[in-house]
This record gives C-alpha cells, sequence and structure tokens, in this order.
C-alpha cells in the first residue's frame, strides 16, 4: 500500500521528466545537427570557426557564473576549471571523468560515448572542429579567472580514432602567449578514474527536480548560443536557410523519441496540435490554441529558449520554424504547418495545422 501510494504521489513528476529530457534530447540534436550541417554545406574551415565563437561565447557568459553555483570559485586554477567540466557536464548527461594530482594540474577526460557528436554524428565531424571547441573554451579559462599562467593540455581526442576527449588543466611558472594556451601532447594519458575521488554536488542544494530542468536546460544551451552566433556570422538569409533546414531534418528524425517522452502519438493533424502544445508546456513556453474549420491554432506566448539574447535577430526564429515543420513531417504524411509572426521575428509566434 505504501509503494503504490508513492509511485501514485510521483507519477506527474516522473513525467514531466521524462517531458523534460525528451526536449534536452530534440535540442541536443539541433546543435550536433547544426554542426554537421556547417561542415557539409560551408565546409571544414567555416564550421570551425562557427564551434569556436559558439564555445567561446558559453564559455564567456556561463564559466565565472558557472563557479559561483557549483561553488568552485575558492579553489587553485587548474583544479577549478577541471572540476567546472566536469560537474557542469555531469548535470548535463555528459560521460566524464576527472582526476586531480596537484593544485597545479588537474585531468578532465570525456569517454566513449562522447555525448556531443551522438551516435554516427562522430563520424562527420573534422579534427579541426574539435580542436576549435578546445580553444574556444577550455583555452580561455585561465583569461578568464585572471591567471595567465593556466594553459589546457589536450593529450586525446575521440574525433581523430583515440578513446576520448582528454587532456589537463596546468599552471605554469610564467604567463603564456595566446598560442600557448592550448597545446597538445598526444604521447601523454590521463590517470585512472576513481568516482569515489570525484566532486559531487550537495544534495540539499541540487535536488532531483533541479538536476532534472539542469539537464534539459544544458541541452537547449547549446541552440540558445549558436543560432546567433550562426546569424552574425553567416548572414540572415544563409544562417535562416540553415537553420531551418537543419531543424526540420532532426525534427523529423526525433519525432518518434519526443512523442515518447511525451506520452504523444502520430497520426492527424488534431494529433500533431497536441503534441506541439505539449512539447511548448514541456519548452516552459506559455501557449493558447483553438479549432476553427478543421484547423488548429496555436498561439505561442513566449520563446525563453531567446529570451534576454542581447543580439537576437528575426532569423533565429527559423530554427524553431524547421523544428517544427520537421516534427509535423514525422507525426503523419500531408500535416500542414503555416507559421505567422509580427514581422520582427518575436513571440508571439501563431502555428496554424492543418
Amino acid at each position: 500500500m505504501t509503494t503504490a501510494g508513492a509511485a501514485e504521489t510521483n507519477e506527474p513528476a516522473d513525467a514531466r521528466w521524462r517531458a523534460w529530457r525528451g526536449v534536452a534530447d530534440l535540442y541536443h540534436g539541433c546543435f550536433t545537427g547544426l554542426v554537421l550541417s556547417v561542415v557539409t554545406r560551408r565546409g571544414t574551415r567555416e564550421a570551425a570557426e562557427f564551434v569556436f565563437r559558439v564555445f567561446r561565447r558559453q564559455q564567456q557568459e556561463r564559466f565565472l557564473p558557472g563557479l559561483e553555483k557549483l561553488g568552485l570559485s575558492h579553489l587553485p586554477s587548474a583544479v577549478a576549471a577541471a572540476q567546472y567540466h566536469y560537474l557542469s557536464n555531469w548535470i548535463g548527461g555528459v560521460h566524464v571523468e576527472y582526476s586531480y594530482e596537484s593544485d597545479r594540474k588537474a585531468w578532465i577526460r570525456y569517454p566513449p560515448p562522447r555525448w556531443i557528436w551522438k551516435g554516427t554524428a562522430i563520424c562527420g565531424v573534422p579534427g579541426e572542429v574539435s580542436r576549435a571547441m578546445l580553444r574556444g573554451w577550455h583555452a580561455n579559462n585561465g583569461v578568464a579567472l585572471g591567471d595567465p599562467k593556466l594553459g589546457f593540455v589536450c593529450t586525446k581526442q575521440s574525433v581523430d580514432g583515440q578513446d576520448g576527449l582528454e587532456g589537463y588543466y596546468y599552471e605554469h611558472d610564467h604567463p603564456l602567449e595566446l598560442d600557448q594556451r592550448l597545446v597538445f601532447a598526444r604521447h601523454l594519458e590521463a590517470p585512472p578514474f576513481d568516482p569515489a575521488r570525484a566532486p559531487s554536488l550537495p544534495v540539499a542544494q541540487w535536488p532531483k527536480p533541479r538536476l532534472e530542468k539542469a539537464y534539459r536546460n544544458y541541452a537547449m544551451e547549446y541552440l540558445r548560443t549558436a543560432a546567433p552566433v550562426m546569424v552574425q556570422l553567416f548572414g540572415p538569409d544563409d544562417a535562416g536557410h540553415l537553420l531551418r533546414l537543419t531543424g526540420k531534418l532532426i525534427g523529423m528524425q526525433y519525432f518518434d523519441e519526443v512523442a515518447q517522452a511525451l506520452a504523444m502519438r502520430r497520426g492527424t493533424a488534431t494529433d500533431f496540435a497536441a503534441f506541439l502544445r505539449a512539447l511548448f508546456e514541456a519548452q516552459d513556453d506559455a501557449a493558447d490554441s483553438a479549432e476553427t474549420g478543421g484547423r488548429s491554432t496555436i498561439r505561442q506566448r513566449s520563446w525563453k529558449l531567446m529570451e534576454g539574447v542581447t543580439d537576437y535577430h528575426p532569423a533565429c526564429a527559423e530554427a524553431l520554424r524547421g523544428v517544427v515543420e520537421g516534427l509535423a513531417a514525422g507525426c503523419g504524411r500531408g500535416i500542414g504547418v503555416q507559421f505567422g509572426t509580427d514581422g520582427n521575428g518575436r513571440p508571439p509566434f501563431v502555428w496554424t495545422i492543418g
């Protein structure tokens, strides 16, 4: 009796967390898809520049506030940087390991499978693109900390056929030049990972509901960062095309997974309207719906993903438009979706489904 009662009490929360994880998978796919779209349609050099700018922007926006939030600001620079990557990626569901050697040297390792290049996507990621991620984030942590002696030494890259991405933060005896902040030492190997010695989050401050929401937000953050970077880098027309195309491809591929997480189904336009309302709710977006003449109209009153983005451009909304179009195609053949906005590319968005 007690067990059944507990299960009944937890059911709404469990359903909400499954929905959040479905959203996380969708946006995870969107970011990986964007990188691959740029690789295949713009080339390796431009893809590397895109990834560098995305990760540098995230690093500048998230690293120092994240250190405070995770309670790491008091640690030595190398240890703080490595523990940040361990804990923040662990929250996002990323396979990650950490090893401490000294106050001046700490390792971080991302074993296979690599979260960011999910499944077969890893076969389409050039080494230059993976290195750009390290240049954008890991190599700049010392600068952000005000410690010019801190650099990152990369010992492995999974996209080069090695068994993971790994390296260590090291505090040198002298300030580093720009080209010394990221170096490679492929002859070295990370020490074994001991989970018992790894940092952990205080349970009281990070209960399961907070962790589940952070898991969702971790994946969504990549699109929040990538869309404006793409517009600034490639221009609104080219960026809008890539954002919409990628979103549509990912939506078509991910409908079944997301529908299962939302407890929805394939079928008719009516089924898709219900699915879309559930998706917006799982994204924390406010929406109203109405049925008129066999068509469903959903008025999306907020798009929290892009709230507060200072360089937001209307072309960013093409990513969401493409995702919804792709999800509709995945739900059932011939489901039409019309997208409307007031002209500035911001909510309210109006989706007409029929």
